[in-house]
């Protein structure tokens, strides 16, 4: 019995030493587990036991008749601790461990792949991970190559050449880095380095590099200002002025300062380069023309220069008359706080060569249709045209009377709003209209009006006051206001609206139909004698004028401060128009006052309005003409219920996500069309209805809060305005 014990213990000893052995083998090999058996091909077999079995993990010792298996008192596998596996658990002395252990550590294998045969094989993670190292690489790439473009810019100085190699490296989705790398490496150099980079953005804009990327670039910039400041000490002052120049250039949204300033930390050097370009550059006098200078000009351009290359162009234009080439060149130019510049030499030379004076007009109507030139740089031109108009009477004969001529073309079509104009003034000698000369003139123009009111043609009159009125004086021109309300307030609702009409149509100087409304109001006390109606009269043709933009709001206010006293019939006009102004749906009360329309045929009701807004967007929308759609909003002659178009623009947008109508609401705020009080208040309409429409929209939210920063960026609204519903 103790040999048999004895026997059994020499060969569990054996087996057991055979299996140390074998795992230190596989220690150095690597693992490949079979499903079919774990019993590693390189494990060698204890020559002293045959029959051992293919599982490791728990091996059978035979049975012998010699050797029985005995677990009685006395027996040495009885109290034996150690595990009867053939493998040793054990880490080895490197620190990774055998078979069925986890390894060491921090064991990488250099030749890790993923394993499609894994059970928890993914092939989206193959794609994932081949994708991201294939876009990081690309990345690593154009950031080199557009540091390359750049440091060559700076030494050839050639945007030709520059804006080919950008092209041609692509990835237009990284242009943002070519912006922030132009400025950032710009910034550390000198100031001709600087222009050089303000021009190279000015004419890759929309061509190259599109709004979104630029606007992302300057994005980045600003967030990394309180890095560059480490390098570059005047990052604020110098980051700064390119912001300022990039809004002047146009190549920026004024809004890009007011929404960065909210998403930029308080305490960053972000905040305080946006609050320098807002403070101390963009709200200075004459900001513009300052900015543009401020590192010299491209290419050390100066006024003089800019005003020769457009004298240069207009003579060209009136040789060839080529309106797409002379645009381009405008567009060349670079600078639209200077345009009106270019209204002001074209209005000298259609003055002084009577025979090109068409050509150039249609020149100036092109470009404010095409957004070109906007409706603040034509009217500013205009402006200046006044302020000298007497220097010019030295040169040009009947300057003031030719300056007229231009004004009313140009109002009449509808590229110049006239009532923001001053009145030409008078010279000297002619100032003291002569009474004699009153009366004359008030004898014709009754005549004038009263065949008007048979024929209701506004051109004749136009013709008739042309010949009339040579001198274009102010003084007849408040007379013909005061002759022609109060001749209408003798008549029916019909002349009334021919006379409101009639009134809107002439393009006189806001100044000159504001002293013919004082005049009423001074003969007010007079009238009443023979019309006992006259406040609500006067009224309602004072209200109307305002409706109709013939006059703004403040001129209210001036007429009101020429009253005669409190208890006077004037004030009482004067609070009665306010009233009416005041009151809701106030502009189509007063349009609808007198019948509407302006002539012997019924006028439109609102509803009628309406339903023709609708067709020409449903028109438009189909694939009519925008210019064609511009003219029909313009004939409905009722510049107060744009906010209709706007609103019904908006909601077709939304409904239909067609955006077509949103480059109609383009065009018409960029030509002066709808007016940003309209605008607002299309969107304020669209506010109020939100609730109904998202029963057919469900993102009708989320779309209007797209669409008004989308306003706000295009300066359609401004930027306060706030969705109030």
């Amino acid at each position: 019995m103790e040999f048999r014990d004895v026997s059994a213990s020499n060969e569990h000893q054996e087996l057991h030493n055979s299996a140390i052995e074998g795992a230190h083998h596989l220690s150095v090999s690597s693992l490949r587990i079979s499903p079919k058996s774990s019993r590693s091909p390189n494990s060698p077999r204890s020559p002293r036991s045959p029959s051992v079995p293919k599982s490791p993990r728990s091996p059978i010792i035979p049975k012998s008749p010699r050797s029985p298996r005995v677990h009685g008192k006395g027996s040495p596998l009885k109290n034996d601790r150690h595990s009867h596996s053939l493998i040793d658990g054990r880490p080895k002395k490197g620190g990774s461990g055998g078979k069925g252990t986890w390894g060491g550590l921090l064991d990488i294998e250099d030749n890790y792949f993923i394993d499609p045969n894994d059970p928890n094989y993914d092939s989206s993670e193959e794609c994932e991970h081949s994708d991201a190292r294939k876009s990081t690489e690309e990345f690593e790439e154009y950031k080199k190559k557009a540091t390359i473009i750049v440091e060559e810019y700076f030494a050839t100085d050639d945007v030709a050449s520059t804006s080919n190699e950008l092209r041609e490296l692509g990835r237009p989705g990284y242009s943002y880095y070519f912006v922030k790398k132009l400025v950032s490496m710009a910034m550390d150099r000198h100031d001709k380095e600087k222009e050089m980079a303000a021009a190279l953005l000015s004419a890759l804009y929309a061509d190259v590099i599109t709004p979104p990327q630029v606007y992302k670039g300057f994005s980045k910039l600003v967030k990394s200002a309180d890095d560059l400041i480490v390098d570059i000490p005047d990052t604020v002052d110098v980051l700064a002025l390119f912001i300022a120049r990039a809004v002047v250039d146009d190549i920026l949204p004024p809004a890009f300062l007011t929404k960065e300033l909210v998403s930029s930390p308080e305490d960053s050097k972000g905040v305080e380069v946006l609050k320098r370009a807002d403070k101390g550059y963009l709200s200075a006098p004459l900001h513009a023309d300052f900015i543009e200078r401020r590192w010299g000009g491209s290419k050390n351009k100066t006024v003089e220069d800019v005003k020769a290359r457009i004298n240069n162009l207009l003579i060209e234009y009136v040789v060839s008359g080529d309106k797409k080439e002379a645009c381009r060149c405008i567009n060349d130019l670079k600078v639209p706080f200077f345009h009106h510049e270019i209204v002001k030499r074209a209005l000298i030379m259609a003055m002084e060569r009577r025979q090109a004076e068409g050509r150039l007009l249609d020149l100036l109507k092109e470009a404010a249709e095409e957004g070109l030139i906007n409706s603040s740089q034509i009217s500013k031109g205009f402006g200046r045209m006044i302020d000298t108009a007497e220097d010019l009477s030295l040169d040009i004969p009947n300057a003031k009377a030719i300056l007229q001529s231009l004004i009313s073309k140009a109002a009449s079509e509808g590229w110049l709003c006239a009532s923001s104009l001053k009145a030409l003034s008078l010279e000297p000698e002619k100032q003291a209209l002569d009474v004699s000369e009153a009366r004359i003139f008030k004898m014709k123009a009754q005549s004038i009006i009263q065949e008007y009111f048979l024929s209701a043609d506004i051109s004749e009159v136009n013709s008739c006051l042309e010949s009339d009125n040579k001198t274009c004086s102010a003084e007849l021109n408040a007379i013909f206001v005061k002759k022609l309300i109060t001749l209408a307030m003798d008549r029916k609702n019909r002349e009334k609206e021919m006379a409101s009409v009639l009134l809107s149509s002439l393009c006189f100087p806001a100044d000159d139909v504001v002293n013919g409304f004082v005049m009423l109001m001074e003969s007010a006390d007079d009238t009443a004698l023979d019309n006992p109606v006259v406040v609500e009269d006067l009224a309602m043709f004072l209200a109307r004028a305002e409706v109709d933009e013939v006059l703004a709001p403040q001129h209210l206010e001036e007429i009101g401060s020429q009253s005669l006293g409190p208890e006077s019939i004037g004030s009482k006009v004067l609070q009665m128009a306010r009233s009416l102004l005041k009151a809701r749906l106030s502009g189509e009360r007063i349009l609808r006052c007198w019948g509407g329309g302006g002539s012997s045929s019924p006028g439109w009701a609102v509803e009628d309005v309406k339903d023709k807004i609708g067709k020409l967007l449903e028109e438009f929308e189909s694939g009519g003409d925008i210019r064609e759609a511009c003219r029909c909003i313009k004939e409905l002659g009722m510049p107060f219920f744009h906010h209709e178009v706007v609103k019904k623009a908006l909601v077709t947008t939304m409904e239909k996500k067609n955006e077509r109508l949103w480059g109609l609401l383009e065009e018409c705020f960029g030509s002066g069309l709808i007016t940003m009080n309209q605008m607002s208040k299309g969107f304020g309409r669209v506010a109020e209805s939100l609730d109904d429409l998202a029963l057919d929209v469900p993102d009708a939210n989320q779309q209007f809060t797209h669409y008004v920063e989308q306003a706000k960026i295009a300066g359609w609204l401004d930027s306060s305005y706030c969705l109030s519903r």
